[in-house]
Protein backbone atom coordinates (compact mmCIF):
# COMPACT_ATOMS: atom_id res chain seq x y z
CA UNK A 1 0.00 0.00 0.00
CA UNK A 2 3.14 2.60 0.80
CA UNK A 3 4.30 1.62 -2.56
CA UNK A 4 0.85 2.10 -4.33
CA UNK A 5 0.66 5.73 -2.22
CA UNK A 6 4.29 7.26 -3.67
CA UNK A 7 3.14 6.00 -6.83
CA UNK A 8 0.03 8.14 -6.85
CA UNK A 9 2.00 10.79 -5.77
CA UNK A 10 4.54 10.55 -8.16
CA UNK A 11 2.02 10.50 -11.19
CA UNK A 12 0.49 13.74 -9.60
CA UNK A 13 3.71 15.82 -9.50
CA UNK A 14 3.91 14.32 -13.64
CA UNK A 15 0.78 15.91 -14.06
CA UNK A 16 1.42 18.83 -12.27
CA UNK A 17 4.57 19.24 -14.28
CA UNK A 18 3.07 18.54 -17.32
CA UNK A 19 -0.15 20.86 -16.52
CA UNK A 20 2.65 23.78 -16.19
CA UNK A 21 4.39 22.95 -19.20
CA UNK A 22 1.63 22.76 -21.54
CA UNK A 23 0.34 26.28 -19.70
CA UNK A 24 4.09 27.85 -20.72
CA UNK A 25 3.46 26.11 -24.22
CA UNK A 26 0.54 27.86 -24.60
CA UNK A 27 1.63 31.32 -23.47
CA UNK A 28 3.95 31.50 -26.91
CA UNK A 29 1.32 31.58 -29.52
CA UNK A 30 0.11 34.41 -27.57
CA UNK A 31 2.81 36.66 -27.60
CA UNK A 32 3.78 35.48 -31.39
CA UNK A 33 0.08 36.45 -32.16
CA UNK A 34 0.86 40.18 -31.85
CA UNK A 35 3.37 40.02 -35.05
CA UNK A 36 1.43 37.31 -37.39
CA UNK A 37 2.51 38.45 -40.86
CA UNK A 38 1.53 37.03 -44.06
CA UNK A 39 4.79 37.45 -46.63
CA UNK A 40 3.66 37.32 -50.54
CA UNK A 41 6.46 36.32 -53.01
CA UNK A 42 6.76 35.65 -56.70
CA UNK A 43 8.98 33.11 -56.13
CA UNK A 44 10.32 31.08 -52.92
CA UNK A 45 13.83 31.86 -53.43
CA UNK A 46 12.55 35.73 -52.86
CA UNK A 47 13.18 33.83 -48.88
CA UNK A 48 16.84 33.57 -49.67
CA UNK A 49 17.84 36.54 -52.24
CA UNK A 50 15.97 38.97 -48.58
CA UNK A 51 17.33 36.55 -45.92
CA UNK A 52 19.03 39.18 -43.85
CA UNK A 53 15.66 41.57 -43.88
CA UNK A 54 13.36 38.14 -42.75
CA UNK A 55 15.95 37.47 -40.50
CA UNK A 56 15.82 40.78 -38.57
CA UNK A 57 11.80 40.79 -38.48
CA UNK A 58 12.07 37.39 -37.32
CA UNK A 59 14.62 37.91 -34.49
CA UNK A 60 12.44 41.00 -33.56
CA UNK A 61 9.34 38.20 -33.03
CA UNK A 62 7.16 38.33 -35.73
CA UNK A 63 5.65 35.01 -36.99
CA UNK A 64 6.31 35.04 -41.08
CA UNK A 65 4.13 32.82 -43.44
CA UNK A 66 5.37 32.45 -46.39
CA UNK A 67 3.46 32.03 -49.55
CA UNK A 68 3.72 32.98 -53.59
CA UNK A 69 1.19 35.56 -54.28
CA UNK A 70 -0.89 33.38 -56.33
CA UNK A 71 -1.00 30.47 -54.05
CA UNK A 72 -4.83 28.79 -54.27
CA UNK A 73 -5.28 28.66 -50.90
CA UNK A 74 -4.32 32.69 -49.54
CA UNK A 75 -6.87 34.18 -47.76
CA UNK A 76 -7.01 37.09 -45.35
CA UNK A 77 -9.81 37.38 -43.34
CA UNK A 78 -11.43 34.17 -41.95
CA UNK A 79 -15.48 33.84 -39.72
CA UNK A 80 -15.02 38.14 -40.23
CA UNK A 81 -11.72 38.11 -38.75
CA UNK A 82 -8.47 39.00 -39.93
CA UNK A 83 -5.95 36.20 -39.66
CA UNK A 84 -2.92 38.48 -39.80
CA UNK A 85 -1.73 41.68 -37.99
CA UNK A 86 0.51 42.76 -40.78
CA UNK A 87 0.72 42.01 -44.96
CA UNK A 88 4.35 41.98 -46.77
CA UNK A 89 4.06 41.88 -50.61
CA UNK A 90 7.19 41.17 -52.41
CA UNK A 91 5.19 40.30 -55.67
CA UNK A 92 5.99 43.09 -58.07
CA UNK A 93 4.99 41.03 -60.80
CA UNK A 94 1.73 39.27 -60.01
CA UNK A 95 -1.48 39.89 -62.32
CA UNK A 96 -3.64 38.28 -59.78
CA UNK A 97 -3.54 37.11 -55.99
CA UNK A 98 -4.58 33.36 -55.10
CA UNK A 99 -7.34 32.24 -52.96
CA UNK A 100 -9.46 34.69 -51.25
CA UNK A 101 -6.73 38.09 -51.78
CA UNK A 102 -7.55 40.85 -54.19
CA UNK A 103 -7.35 44.57 -54.25
CA UNK A 104 -10.67 45.44 -52.42
CA UNK A 105 -9.19 42.56 -49.47
CA UNK A 106 -6.29 44.38 -49.49
CA UNK A 107 -8.13 48.04 -49.46
CA UNK A 108 -10.29 46.10 -46.33
CA UNK A 109 -7.34 45.15 -44.48
CA UNK A 110 -5.57 48.35 -44.15
CA UNK A 111 -9.29 49.70 -43.36
CA UNK A 112 -9.63 47.23 -40.40
CA UNK A 113 -6.15 48.60 -39.25
CA UNK A 114 -3.81 46.22 -40.83
CA UNK A 115 -0.13 47.24 -41.71
CA UNK A 116 0.94 46.56 -44.83
CA UNK A 117 4.71 46.75 -46.85
CA UNK A 118 4.46 46.50 -50.75
CA UNK A 119 7.79 46.47 -52.73
CA UNK A 120 7.36 46.88 -56.43
CA UNK A 121 10.07 46.69 -59.45
CA UNK A 122 9.78 47.56 -63.49
CA UNK A 123 7.81 44.41 -63.62
CA UNK A 124 4.98 45.81 -61.91
CA UNK A 125 1.20 44.16 -62.56
CA UNK A 126 -2.20 45.67 -62.52
CA UNK A 127 -3.23 44.93 -58.87
CA UNK A 128 0.40 47.28 -56.99
CA UNK A 129 -0.83 49.50 -59.53
CA UNK A 130 -4.13 49.57 -58.31
CA UNK A 131 -3.10 49.38 -54.56
CA UNK A 132 -1.14 51.97 -54.77
CA UNK A 133 -3.99 54.45 -56.47
CA UNK A 134 -6.14 52.97 -53.57
CA UNK A 135 -3.56 54.58 -51.11
CA UNK A 136 -3.26 57.84 -53.14
CA UNK A 137 0.30 56.55 -54.88
CA UNK A 138 0.65 56.07 -58.97
CA UNK A 139 3.15 53.85 -60.04
CA UNK A 140 4.77 54.78 -63.85
CA UNK A 141 3.85 51.87 -66.40
CA UNK A 142 5.60 48.58 -66.92
CA UNK A 143 8.93 48.17 -68.14
CA UNK A 144 9.70 52.09 -66.66
CA UNK A 145 12.44 52.99 -64.37
CA UNK A 146 13.83 55.55 -62.48
CA UNK A 147 17.04 56.98 -64.27
CA UNK A 148 19.31 59.48 -63.50
CA UNK A 149 22.32 60.00 -65.34
CA UNK A 150 24.14 62.16 -62.32
CA UNK A 151 23.70 59.92 -59.43
CA UNK A 152 24.47 56.27 -61.07
CA UNK A 153 26.63 53.97 -59.40
CA UNK A 154 29.85 52.49 -60.42
CA UNK A 155 28.89 49.10 -60.95
CA UNK A 156 25.75 50.67 -63.51
CA UNK A 157 25.45 48.08 -66.41
CA UNK A 158 24.90 51.64 -68.98
CA UNK A 159 21.17 52.39 -68.18
CA UNK A 160 22.05 54.62 -65.45
CA UNK A 161 19.12 53.34 -63.39
CA UNK A 162 21.05 51.92 -60.60
CA UNK A 163 20.44 55.06 -58.73
CA UNK A 164 22.90 56.23 -55.73
CA UNK A 165 19.92 58.15 -53.13
CA UNK A 166 21.29 60.51 -51.35
CA UNK A 167 20.32 60.89 -47.71
CA UNK A 168 19.68 64.12 -48.02
CA UNK A 169 16.41 63.36 -49.91
CA UNK A 170 15.11 61.24 -46.82
CA UNK A 171 11.83 62.71 -45.07
CA UNK A 172 12.88 64.49 -42.06
CA UNK A 173 11.67 61.89 -39.48
CA UNK A 174 13.69 60.17 -37.23
CA UNK A 175 11.13 57.86 -36.02
CA UNK A 176 10.19 56.53 -39.59
CA UNK A 177 13.31 56.75 -41.10
CA UNK A 178 15.57 56.42 -38.26
CA UNK A 179 18.66 57.83 -37.47
CA UNK A 180 21.02 59.35 -39.79
CA UNK A 181 23.75 57.30 -41.34
CA UNK A 182 25.13 59.51 -44.09
CA UNK A 183 25.41 56.38 -46.12
CA UNK A 184 24.26 56.44 -49.52
CA UNK A 185 20.94 54.31 -50.60
CA UNK A 186 21.35 51.90 -53.76
CA UNK A 187 18.19 51.61 -55.81
CA UNK A 188 16.83 50.25 -58.76
CA UNK A 189 12.87 50.13 -59.49
CA UNK A 190 9.87 51.77 -60.68
CA UNK A 191 8.78 55.33 -59.90
CA UNK A 192 6.07 56.77 -58.08
CA UNK A 193 3.93 60.10 -57.48
CA UNK A 194 1.80 60.98 -55.13
CA UNK A 195 -1.45 62.48 -55.15
CA UNK A 196 -1.49 66.21 -54.17
CA UNK A 197 -4.60 66.27 -52.81
CA UNK A 198 -4.00 63.15 -50.35
CA UNK A 199 -2.53 65.27 -47.20
CA UNK A 200 -1.48 61.67 -45.71
CA UNK A 201 0.83 60.36 -47.89
CA UNK A 202 4.48 60.52 -46.99
CA UNK A 203 7.26 61.32 -49.57
CA UNK A 204 9.54 59.06 -47.84
CA UNK A 205 12.40 58.89 -50.02
CA UNK A 206 12.69 61.51 -53.31
CA UNK A 207 14.98 61.48 -56.49
CA UNK A 208 17.09 63.98 -56.97
CA UNK A 209 16.30 66.89 -59.16
CA UNK A 210 18.13 64.93 -61.87
CA UNK A 211 15.87 62.07 -61.79
CA UNK A 212 13.10 61.00 -63.76
CA UNK A 213 11.11 57.94 -64.61
CA UNK A 214 10.94 56.63 -68.57
CA UNK A 215 11.55 53.63 -70.35
CA UNK A 216 15.22 53.52 -69.94
CA UNK A 217 15.72 51.99 -73.98
CA UNK A 218 13.60 54.28 -75.35
CA UNK A 219 14.27 57.92 -76.69
CA UNK A 220 11.74 59.86 -74.19
CA UNK A 221 9.16 60.93 -76.86
CA UNK A 222 6.98 62.25 -74.57
CA UNK A 223 6.79 63.59 -70.43
CA UNK A 224 8.34 61.92 -68.27
CA UNK A 225 5.68 60.41 -65.80
CA UNK A 226 7.74 61.98 -63.00
CA UNK A 227 10.48 64.47 -62.70
CA UNK A 228 12.82 65.91 -60.41
CA UNK A 229 11.87 66.01 -56.76
CA UNK A 230 8.32 64.93 -57.45
CA UNK A 231 9.57 61.25 -58.09
CA UNK A 232 9.22 59.11 -55.15
CA UNK A 233 11.45 56.10 -54.94
CA UNK A 234 9.47 55.36 -51.13
CA UNK A 235 6.63 56.68 -49.96
CA UNK A 236 4.35 55.71 -46.82
CA UNK A 237 0.51 56.10 -45.95
CA UNK A 238 -0.69 56.46 -41.96
CA UNK A 239 -4.63 56.13 -42.37
CA UNK A 240 -7.24 57.80 -39.95
CA UNK A 241 -7.19 54.70 -38.41
CA UNK A 242 -3.54 55.25 -37.69
CA UNK A 243 -3.31 51.73 -40.38
CA UNK A 244 0.25 52.34 -42.01
CA UNK A 245 1.19 51.55 -45.16
CA UNK A 246 4.87 51.91 -47.14
CA UNK A 247 5.01 51.76 -51.09
CA UNK A 248 8.97 51.19 -52.36
CA UNK A 249 9.75 51.09 -55.92
CA UNK A 250 12.52 48.75 -55.61
CA UNK A 251 12.28 45.42 -55.18
CA UNK A 252 15.90 44.66 -55.05
CA UNK A 253 16.29 47.34 -51.84
CA UNK A 254 15.34 44.93 -49.66
CA UNK A 255 18.03 42.08 -50.46
CA UNK A 256 20.94 41.09 -49.21
CA UNK A 257 23.17 42.04 -52.17
CA UNK A 258 21.82 46.16 -52.09
CA UNK A 259 22.75 45.09 -48.19
CA UNK A 260 25.94 44.48 -48.27
CA UNK A 261 26.80 46.42 -51.67
CA UNK A 262 29.79 48.83 -51.73
CA UNK A 263 28.35 52.59 -52.89
CA UNK A 264 29.96 55.29 -55.33
CA UNK A 265 28.77 57.59 -57.89
CA UNK A 266 29.95 57.62 -60.88
CA UNK A 267 30.80 61.34 -61.30
CA UNK A 268 34.88 61.80 -60.84
CA UNK A 269 36.02 62.54 -57.22
CA UNK A 270 32.85 60.91 -55.59
CA UNK A 271 33.51 58.85 -52.10
CA UNK A 272 33.59 55.37 -51.96
CA UNK A 273 31.22 54.00 -48.84
CA UNK A 274 31.79 50.19 -48.00
CA UNK A 275 28.27 49.72 -47.05
CA UNK A 276 25.33 51.26 -48.21
CA UNK A 277 22.40 52.53 -45.79
CA UNK A 278 19.85 50.22 -47.03
CA UNK A 279 19.83 47.73 -44.37
CA UNK A 280 19.50 50.68 -41.30
CA UNK A 281 16.59 52.36 -43.59
CA UNK A 282 14.94 49.21 -44.43
CA UNK A 283 14.62 48.26 -40.63
CA UNK A 284 13.55 51.54 -39.35
CA UNK A 285 10.92 51.53 -42.40
CA UNK A 286 9.61 47.94 -40.96
CA UNK A 287 9.58 49.38 -37.57
CA UNK A 288 7.84 52.15 -38.50
CA UNK A 289 5.08 50.36 -40.89
CA UNK A 290 4.42 47.79 -38.06
CA UNK A 291 3.96 50.16 -35.25
CA UNK A 292 6.87 49.22 -33.18
CA UNK A 293 7.79 52.95 -33.22
CA UNK A 294 5.79 56.30 -33.54
CA UNK A 295 2.92 54.31 -31.49
CA UNK A 296 1.40 56.66 -28.60
CA UNK A 297 -1.43 56.13 -25.88
CA UNK A 298 -3.80 58.07 -23.52
CA UNK A 299 -3.08 56.73 -19.75
CA UNK A 300 -4.85 58.08 -16.91
CA UNK A 301 -6.41 61.18 -17.46
CA UNK A 302 -7.80 63.52 -14.24
CA UNK A 303 -9.30 67.13 -13.90
CA UNK A 304 -10.23 68.92 -10.37
CA UNK A 305 -10.24 72.30 -9.25
CA UNK A 306 -6.71 73.70 -7.68
CA UNK A 307 -6.41 72.45 -4.17
CA UNK A 308 -9.19 69.47 -4.48
CA UNK A 309 -8.95 65.41 -5.86
CA UNK A 310 -12.19 64.97 -7.16
CA UNK A 311 -14.17 66.76 -9.90
CA UNK A 312 -17.48 68.23 -9.16
CA UNK A 313 -20.60 67.10 -10.51
CA UNK A 314 -20.61 70.75 -12.19
CA UNK A 315 -17.62 73.20 -12.35
CA UNK A 316 -18.61 76.62 -11.59
CA UNK A 317 -17.13 79.63 -14.37
CA UNK A 318 -13.84 81.24 -13.50
CA UNK A 319 -12.42 78.19 -11.24
CA UNK A 320 -9.26 77.90 -11.42
CA UNK A 321 -8.82 74.11 -12.82
CA UNK A 322 -6.30 71.35 -12.78
CA UNK A 323 -6.11 69.15 -16.21
CA UNK A 324 -3.69 66.22 -16.44
CA UNK A 325 -2.88 63.26 -18.65
CA UNK A 326 -0.45 60.84 -19.01
CA UNK A 327 0.98 59.68 -22.36
CA UNK A 328 3.13 56.62 -22.83
CA UNK A 329 4.85 55.70 -26.41
CA UNK A 330 5.98 51.91 -27.25
CA UNK A 331 9.66 51.27 -27.24
CA UNK A 332 11.18 47.87 -27.45
CA UNK A 333 7.65 46.37 -26.48
CA UNK A 334 7.63 48.15 -23.27
CA UNK A 335 5.43 51.19 -22.79
CA UNK A 336 7.85 54.31 -21.82
CA UNK A 337 6.35 57.79 -20.87
CA UNK A 338 6.31 60.25 -23.96
CA UNK A 339 8.78 62.86 -23.65
CA UNK A 340 7.10 66.12 -26.09
CA UNK A 341 7.04 69.81 -25.36
CA UNK A 342 4.61 70.75 -27.82
CA UNK A 343 1.10 68.95 -26.64
CA UNK A 344 -1.65 71.43 -26.26
CA UNK A 345 -4.65 71.26 -24.60
CA UNK A 346 -8.32 73.03 -25.72
CA UNK A 347 -11.06 74.00 -23.55
CA UNK A 348 -14.12 73.35 -26.20
CA UNK A 349 -17.18 74.23 -26.45
CA UNK A 350 -18.36 75.03 -29.85
CA UNK A 351 -14.82 76.70 -30.76
CA UNK A 352 -11.59 76.62 -28.05
CA UNK A 353 -12.25 79.29 -25.47
CA UNK A 354 -8.75 78.04 -23.90
CA UNK A 355 -5.93 76.58 -25.47
CA UNK A 356 -2.60 76.31 -23.93
CA UNK A 357 0.56 73.78 -23.91
CA UNK A 358 1.12 70.91 -21.37
CA UNK A 359 4.11 70.70 -19.55
CA UNK A 360 5.64 67.72 -18.02
CA UNK A 361 5.28 67.06 -14.45
CA UNK A 362 7.09 63.72 -13.72
CA UNK A 363 5.21 60.66 -15.77
CA UNK A 364 2.29 63.03 -16.88
CA UNK A 365 1.05 66.10 -18.47
CA UNK A 366 -0.75 68.81 -16.01
CA UNK A 367 -1.46 72.71 -16.74
CA UNK A 368 -3.47 74.86 -14.33
CA UNK A 369 -5.94 77.59 -15.75
CA UNK A 370 -9.08 79.87 -15.06
CA UNK A 371 -12.36 78.48 -16.55
CA UNK A 372 -13.57 81.05 -18.99
CA UNK A 373 -16.49 83.35 -17.91
CA UNK A 374 -19.36 81.54 -19.97
CA UNK A 375 -21.06 78.47 -19.05
CA UNK A 376 -21.89 75.51 -20.71
CA UNK A 377 -21.13 72.21 -21.52
CA UNK A 378 -17.65 72.07 -22.67
CA UNK A 379 -14.48 69.35 -23.09
CA UNK A 380 -11.08 68.60 -22.01
CA UNK A 381 -9.62 67.84 -25.52
CA UNK A 382 -5.76 67.07 -26.31
CA UNK A 383 -5.54 66.17 -30.23
CA UNK A 384 -2.12 65.20 -31.21
CA UNK A 385 -1.19 64.65 -34.60
CA UNK A 386 2.30 64.89 -35.47
CA UNK A 387 4.90 63.39 -38.61
CA UNK A 388 5.43 59.65 -37.68
CA UNK A 389 3.63 59.21 -34.53
CA UNK A 390 -0.22 57.72 -34.24
CA UNK A 391 -2.56 60.28 -33.87
CA UNK A 392 -3.39 60.40 -30.50
CA UNK A 393 -6.66 61.96 -29.32
CA UNK A 394 -8.86 62.66 -25.94
CA UNK A 395 -11.98 64.03 -25.43
CA UNK A 396 -13.26 64.43 -21.41
CA UNK A 397 -16.50 66.21 -20.93
CA UNK A 398 -17.76 68.55 -18.34
CA UNK A 399 -20.44 71.04 -17.32
CA UNK A 400 -20.09 74.46 -16.27
CA UNK A 401 -22.49 76.29 -14.49
CA UNK A 402 -22.94 80.24 -13.50
CA UNK A 403 -22.72 81.28 -10.30
CA UNK A 404 -25.29 80.54 -7.42
CA UNK A 405 -27.26 83.60 -5.48
CA UNK A 406 -25.30 83.03 -2.66
CA UNK A 407 -22.17 83.43 -4.83
CA UNK A 408 -22.60 86.65 -6.36
CA UNK A 409 -20.62 89.60 -4.72
CA UNK A 410 -22.56 91.78 -1.93
CA UNK A 411 -21.00 95.17 -3.57
CA UNK A 412 -19.32 95.32 -6.63
CA UNK A 413 -16.33 97.69 -6.64
CA UNK A 414 -16.78 99.40 -9.53
CA UNK A 415 -19.69 100.64 -7.94
CA UNK A 416 -18.36 102.55 -5.54
CA UNK A 417 -18.96 105.74 -7.04
CA UNK A 418 -22.51 104.89 -7.20
CA UNK A 419 -23.01 104.33 -3.49
CA UNK A 420 -21.60 107.11 -2.29
CA UNK A 421 -23.54 109.37 -4.40
CA UNK A 422 -26.60 107.73 -2.79
CA UNK A 423 -25.02 108.58 0.48
CA UNK A 424 -24.19 111.92 0.08
CA UNK A 425 -27.68 112.58 -1.39
CA UNK A 426 -29.35 110.86 1.66
CA UNK A 427 -26.77 113.03 3.84
CA UNK A 428 -27.38 116.07 1.97
CA UNK A 429 -31.52 115.71 2.35
CA UNK A 430 -30.83 114.96 6.01
CA UNK A 431 -29.02 118.20 6.76
CA UNK A 432 -31.23 120.04 4.85
CA UNK A 433 -34.45 118.80 6.37
CA UNK A 434 -33.14 119.96 9.72
CA UNK A 435 -31.92 123.64 8.12
CA UNK A 436 -35.41 123.78 7.24
CA UNK A 437 -37.29 122.69 9.84
CA UNK A 438 -35.03 125.00 12.48
CA UNK A 439 -34.91 128.26 10.14
CA UNK A 440 -37.14 130.58 11.44
CA UNK A 441 -37.61 133.91 9.53
CA UNK A 442 -37.65 137.32 11.00
CA UNK A 443 -40.74 139.20 11.89
CA UNK A 444 -41.51 142.32 9.83
CA UNK A 445 -41.06 145.39 11.91
CA UNK A 446 -44.27 147.83 12.03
Amino acid sequence: VPYCDWLDLGFSFLSINVLVLLSLVSMFPCVLADGKTLVLLDNLNIRDTHSMFFRSLADRGFDLTFKTADDPSLSLIKYGQFLYDHLIIFSPSVEDFGGNINVETITSFIDGGGNVLVAASSDIGDPLRELGSECGIEFDEEKTAVIDHHNYDVSDPGEHTLIVADPENLLKAPTIVGKPTHKPILFKGVGMVADPDNPLVLDILTGSSTSYSFFPDRPISQYPHAVGKNTLLIAGLQARNNARVVFSGSLDFFSDTFFNSAVQKATPGSQRHDQTGNLELAEALSRWVFKEAGVLRVGAVTHHPVGETTPPAAYTITDLVEYSIVIEMLSEGQWVPFDGDDIQLEFVRIDPFVRTYLKKNGGKYSVQFKLPDVYGVFQFKVDYNRLGYTHLYSSTQVSVRPLQHTQYERFIPSAFPYYASVFSMMGGLFVFSIVFLHMKEKEKSD
